[in-house]
């Protein structure tokens, strides 16, 4: 796999000898050190992305930008930062998508093993969910019956002794009538 990578870091070959080109053809960036147009000498396209980013930041945090006055100006300036950085990384995606495909292509063996393993891991992901969900339902089973005992009236319960039936039987009497004096 580390072949496959060819250019992508410093000090490495490209393999095979033909160029992958950018995603835009020719006059475009390439992917690769020395194959485009940019004058930048051997910067990789990690190196790319990385002074991009730096890039990005230091617009944000420049004092030029704290102590500056003309927001438009401003604002300009930090868009052209950020749309820079997204199109290193667009082709940075691009790369590694040439660099799956041509994995694909000589070893679909090596796909369908990693979408083996991701499906398992997704299975197992998902079970540990359910096996969450059903403690959980569980757990408010149990408080729900919990409640439900505790708030049975009376009657409801068994009676706890031979005057249990005298005790009903009474309960359910109206009151008694008071005499007037």
């Amino acid at each position: 796999m580390a072949s496959s990578m060819g250019g992508m870091f410093p000090g490495q070959q490209q393999p095979g000898g033909h160029p992958v080109g950018g995603p835009g053809g020719p006059g475009q960036p390439s992917l690769l050190p020395g194959t485009g147009n940019r004058g930048q000498g051997n910067n990789t396209l990690v190196d790319d992305l990385e002074a991009s980013f730096e890039a990005c930041f230091a617009s944000l945090v420049s004092q030029d930008y704290v102590n500056g006055t003309d927001q438009e100006e401003i604002r300009t300036g930090v868009d052209q930062c950020i749309q820079k950085f997204l199109d290193v990384a667009r082709q940075t995606e691009c790369f590694f998508l040439q660099k799956r495909l041509q994995l694909s292509v000589q070893k679909p063996e090596q796909v369908v093993k990693e979408d083996v393993s991701e499906l398992r891991n997704e299975l197992q992901r998902k079970e540990l969910l359910v096996q969450k969900h059903l403690s959980k339902l569980h757990h408010w089973q149990q408080v729900l019956e919990d409640v439900s005992v505790q708030h049975r009236k009376p009657t409801d319960l068994p009676p706890p002794g031979p005057l249990a039936f005298l005790e009903q039987a009474s309960a359910s009497l109206p009151p008694a009538p008071l005499k007037p004096n």
